[in-house]
């Protein structure tokens, strides 16, 4: 029985650029070098997802973009903050009671 080799990428000499796919779409083509490894576990976890290789990649960078911009928005946010403000509010006496449902659990 013949064994049969399956073929191996070629790596490109030159950087890739990112490049638009087809008229009329949002989305570019960017090749995209994995050591092994790893792209035999991004192959592994989208089958197990129900996803392609390249929409589990494309969902994984969008995961990463929003946690960074989150990271941002909260670091702006806090840059802001008037912390003396806060402290005042959050010590002084008297205001409502929380509605009915909003109440600390005991």
């Amino acid at each position: 029985m013949k064994t049969i080799k399956k073929p191996r990428a070629v790596a490109v000499s030159r950087p890739a650029k990112a490049r638009p796919s087809k008229p009329g779409k949002d989305t570019s083509i960017y090749p995209l070098r994995l050591p092994r490894s790893l792209k035999n576990e991004v192959a592994r976890l989208s089958s197990q997802d129900g996803t392609s290789i390249n929409q589990f990649v494309a969902n994984a960078v969008a995961a990463k973009v929003a946690a960074m911009e989150t990271a941002h928005f909260f670091e702006d946010r806090k840059a802001s903050a008037d912390f003396r403000t806060f402290d005042r509010i959050m010590k002084r006496n008297g205001g409502a009671p929380p509605p009915a449902g909003d109440e600390l659990p005991e």
